[in-house]
């Protein structure tokens, strides 16, 4: 023990991160230690040092929750150091929830710099995080601005996240198919960024959409249409902007704990009673293996059941796109397909997929079946697609372009891509068309590019499928001649043709539920 520390009589400020790093003082001495604190906010680490001296080679006691109750929490921030708290996760230990809160509250308001929150980062990164760790993060981040108050919805509401591939399109069918089963859809969604494609990207190719609805406009869609669409609000998860931006010029985007920190964050402050989750893997996808996926997707789910939502998670494969398109223009007329009953079959077996599991969450079904049935009826009669144009129609758009899709943005050239040999497409990497999308103009290399909506790659061959020598296996729509030329130089490096017939890759993988995070 470190009698120097405990013996010591003098009345001086001391921080709680200190005393989860050293030897934990008598509860006599804490007491004289909270009755100091209360009547000063000055710092001390100095009159720290020179009170408890060689205690800062000992080994760490937390403190019980009836000390920490004799703090204030608005003196026990001004007593924590940042460097100390960086210091206790890079020697891999589990930060505490008020930390965590401390820390996103300063890097927020910037008193803590870009430095030292690059430094936690990276001690995360290599150390991780424990669940109520991220879950404590997560919640922080998320109250870093503005909740959407959605208890005037008199409904359940859910919401689908994807981690984001090629092209995936499933929110523009989802959203208006499940709000015809009395389900509330506020969808707060991304753009496009590198090789994957944003889902308000692709609603901003229709004339007159408008996704910067203020909260209240969307609140209202909501409500009497059932779903809405819109983009991130500059007051939603701040915290999450910040660090969004400083992990991707840090090394740290690869953390599967400020990776579920970031989602969850923003997802949870919509005010959603229940979410489902679609984490891919695969080439095209930000998590490589099912088992990186699965990883994710059992924080994740972990996450929103300890902050009372319903969860599900659902693994998809992304080693190849998901239906006959990728692009922006041309995704909203292959959703305008589907939404008519004339989906692609990976396409529609995704989206009835997520949405059967939100009407499950919903108590709307009890099964997938039953579920799936209820949802093909709302295609069948033509209510989801007309769900669709009144979510446009009461967001400014112009439902012409809808029911008239060739009005929509237009290439000035299609190419088509030509077999090159006889036999069966063995490989249609998502990497290398999304990657040929980019070069195009249809997705974006920094967040101030602009999207060039008509251009991208449609008719997409599929693993499995035969071809004949010189059938066309997929068309490029491009604006420029010279970004034609690359992207077709990254298809030769994505397409394969063997002369025997591969497996047809598994679409829908496990499925992770609350008991299983």
């Amino acid at each position: 023990m470190c009698n120097r520390a405990l013996s010591c009589k003098t009345a001086v400020p001391i921080d709680l991160v200190s005393l989860e790093r050293h030897h934990t003082p008598t509860l006599e001495r804490l007491s004289e230690i909270g009755a100091y604190c209360s009547q000063t906010q000055q710092n001390s680490k100095t009159a720290f040092h020179s009170c408890f001296g060689s205690a800062l080679e000992c080994r760490p006691t937390k403190p019980t929750a009836s000390v920490l109750d004799t703090f204030t929490l608005k003196t026990y921030h001004a007593h924590m150091i940042p460097q100390w708290i960086i210091e206790k996760k890079r020697d891999g230990h589990e930060l505490s929830e008020e930390e965590i809160k401390f820390w996103i509250e300063g890097y927020t308001d910037g008193s803590i710099p870009d430095y030292q929150m690059a430094a936690l980062a990276m001690a995360i990164y290599f150390k991780g995080m424990e669940l109520p760790e991220i879950s404590a993060l997560t919640d922080a981040m998320m109250h870093s601005g503005s909740l959407v108050d959605t208890s005037g919805i008199n409904r359940y509401k859910a919401d689908k996240h994807s981690t984001g591939g090629i092209g995936d399109k499933v929110s523009l069918i989802l959203a208006p198919l499940v709000a015809c089963c009395d389900i509330a859809i506020p969808m707060i969604s991304g753009r496009g960024l590198g090789i994957t494609g944003g889902t308000l990207d692709k609603m901003e190719s229709i004339k007159g959409y408008r996704t910067d609805l203020t909260i209240p406009e969307f609140l209202k869609v909501v409500d009497e249409c059932g779903c809405s669409i819109i983009g991130q609000t500059l007051d939603l998860a701040p915290a999450d902007k910040k660090l969004y931006a400083l992990r991707d010029v840090t090394g740290t985007v690869q953390s599967i704990p400020l990776i579920s920190a970031s989602i969850m964050s923003k997802k949870l402050a919509e005010g959603m009673d229940g979410l489902v989750l679609d984490v891919k893997w695969g080439n095209g996808a930000f998590m490589k293996t099912k088992e990186d996926a699965e990883a994710l997707a059992k924080v994740m789910v972990g996450i929103g059941s300890s902050m009372g939502r319903d969860m599900t998670a659902v693994l998809t494969d992304m080693n190849q796109p998901l239906g006959r398109t990728a692009g922006n223009a041309l995704e909203v007329i292959e959703t305008i397909e589907a939404l008519q009953g004339n989906g692609a079959d990976d396409l529609m077996e995704v989206t009835l997929t997520l949405s059967a599991h939100m009407l499950i969450l919903a108590g709307k079904a009890d099964n997938l079946q039953s579920a799936i049935a209820i949802l093909q009826e709302h295609i069948d009669t033509g209510r989801a697609y007309d769900k669709f144009l009144l979510m446009i129609e009461m967001q400014g758009g112009d439902i012409e372009v809808i029911q008239k899709p060739e009005l929509l943005p237009k290439a000035k050239i299609e190419h088509e891509y030509l077999a090159t040999a006889t036999g069966y497409i063995a490989e249609m990497s998502a990497d290398k068309v999304g990657r040929a999308c980019l070069e195009l103009g249809a997705g974006r290399r920094a967040v101030t590019d602009k999207i060039d909506y008509a251009v991208g790659i449609s008719d997409i061959h599929k693993i499995g499928d035969s071809v004949e020598k010189g059938e066309p296996i997929l068309t490029l729509h491009a604006n420029d001649h010279q970004k034609l030329e690359i992207a077709l130089k990254h298809l030769d490096q994505g397409i394969v043709i063997s002369t025997e017939k591969p497996v047809a890759p598994k679409l829908i993988g496990k499925t992770i539920r609350p008991e299983q995070a």
